[in-house]
């Protein structure tokens, strides 16, 4: 249960830190001028503040929803850590009612994050489209990639886990699925964001011209 709750803790945060960095780029983008007040230290704390709070709330609600049943099938799980889904089958008890949280508040957590990460692009992209110079629109496109690319895998792979029928539930595309979001993820984030970095993609290129 411990395992299950910080994993629920850190997942649902990381998802509105990732919406967090959405705006944060929106502002870079389109309001470049008030970046400084508008994306204050106090505001950054408030927003992190925020999105702790909520993966809290949600690891407390689902905790104390698993807590509520009986496990008296084998404990031996067939996965790689506590995961919500998994644990549901070991259990005799009626899972109804955690299924339901599950799809409720998981679907929660990942539309309202998704749909604000896409109302916050659609409004760079409008921006980006109406700089002149096609280095300008490059250097944009440039610091969006990487974001986009790692809430592209994070939701993805979320969405298929936890949004789908449960008839259509399949352990081992489960096993795939939420190593995408647990494990590949996080080995790529330092990977995605450093390829920004000048120095990174210099040293890069000297290692491809020496070998």
């Amino acid at each position: 249960m411990a395992q299950f709750f910080f994993f629920a803790i850190f997942v649902v945060t990381e998802g509105y830190l990732l919406t967090v960095m959405a705006y944060d780029r929106y502002v870079a983008i389109c309001r470049p001028l008030m970046y400084n007040v508008m994306m204050s230290s106090r505001l950054c704390s408030l927003l992190v503040l925020v999105a702790f709070t909520l993966g809290l709330f949600s690891a407390v609600v689902h905790t104390s929803a698993m807590m509520s049943l009986n496990f008296c099938n084998t404990y031996i799980i067939s996965h790689y850590f506590c995961d919500a889904l998994p644990l549901l089958t070991l259990s005799c008890s009626n899972t109804y009612l955690n299924e339901l949280l599950i799809f409720i508040i998981g679907g929660i957590n990942t539309l309202v994050p998704t749909l604000a990460v896409v109302i916050s692009y659609v409004f760079i992209f409008c921006s980006i489209f109406h700089i002149k110079s096609s280095k300008g629109r490059s250097k944009a496109f440039g610091t969006c990639s990487s974001h986009l690319m790692a809430v592209g895998i994070f939701f993805g792979s979320i969405t298929f886990m936890y949004l789908k029928p449960s008839s259509s539930n399949s352990l081992e595309q489960e096993k795939v699925s939420s190593v995408f979001y647990t494990t590949v993820i996080p080995m790529l984030n330092p990977l995605i964001y450093s390829l920004r970095n000048k120095d990174v993609k210099k040293a890069l290129s000297r290692f491809s011209v020496g070998r």
